[in-house]
């Protein structure tokens, strides 16, 4: 019996509690014409994102696109929420946001920004590019994008240089797996890796140490030829590198150090001028 009597306490306490919680903000609109609800609801979100209330004044936004989804205020609103969102670090739900814009209003002036933004929301989730590989290539994608379609912006210039640095995470992805296998001992697996690097990101810092490992592990595999080729390439790009260094006492007893002048002025990719040696 008191236990009987226990649980309807218990259940009126509980019932009393939940009407306590904290209530939602609730908005209401003042304005009777259309376009000034608008304003209203666009002016109070920006009111409540300088606060510091993200949700909230994503709420706002939001009512302003579905108060009139045809006005210039909607696309507004839109971008203003993903940058709500993204000024809090909620990439994902910001990239929702961008997404809906570009899908509704692909021809909007600030098409760039949304794109611009979209590819640093999956830039920001790059954490461990061993695990990252998903967020890395989206990122690349726009900013490829904002480069081809808008050569001419801030972003594009931006996204270059962030471009550079994905670059660079790629190849440390590729150089990490080929030491996985190097240290296992298997060879052409960790060979076909270094060929990556050499062959898709020859620009990084990561080129030097590749062609290392080429040389020396051609080397180990008695395809002498093969090691002398990454060699000269080591040796006329990076002649003063402690890799072709390395290089040179692998084959010391049947080859000869390199020297060459390099011509700046005609070079693009040096490393692209050498590809003949692996036809």
């Amino acid at each position: 019996m008191k236990i009987y009597y226990f649980l309807i306490l218990f259940l009126l306490f509980i019932n009393l509690n939940s009407c306590s919680e904290k209530k939602e903000r609730v908005s209401f609109i003042k304005e009777d014409n259309l376009e000034m609800q608008m304003i209203e609801a666009y002016n109070e979100g920006v009111k409540e994102f300088n606060k510091g209330d993200i949700f909230f004044a994503v709420k706002k936004f939001n009512e302003v696109e579905l108060l009139y989804p045809q006005s210039v205020w909607a696309p507004r609103s839109i971008l203003m929420a993903a940058y709500a969102y993204y000024s809090q670090l909620y990439f994902d739900d910001s990239i929702l946001e961008l997404e809906r814009f570009l899908d509704k209003y692909n021809n909007h002036p600030d098409t760039d920004y949304a794109y611009y933004l979209l590819a640093i929301c999956h830039y920001n989730q790059i954490v461990d590019e061993k695990k990252d590989l998903g967020e890395i290539i989206k990122a690349r994608k726009y900013f490829n994008l904002l480069i081809n379609n808008y050569p001419n912006t801030d972003f594009a210039e931006d996204a270059s240089f962030k471009l550079e640095l994905i670059e660079e995470i790629l190849a440390s992805k590729e150089l990490y797996i080929a030491k996985y296998y190097l240290e296992r001992e298997k060879w052409i697996p960790a060979m076909n890796r270094y060929k990556i690097i050499v062959e898709k990101y020859d620009t990084t810092i990561f080129i030097e140490e590749a062609l290392f490992r080429l040389v020396e592990l051609n080397y180990k595999l008695g395809l002498v030829d093969e090691a002398r080729k990454y060699t000269i390439l080591l040796g006329y790009n990076y002649k003063s590198s402690e890799w072709y260094e390395k290089s040179y006492k692998i084959l010391n007893t049947e080859y000869d150090k390199i020297t060459l002048k390099k011509d700046f002025k005609k070079q693009k990719s040096l490393l692209k001028k050498f590809k003949e040696l692996f036809q």
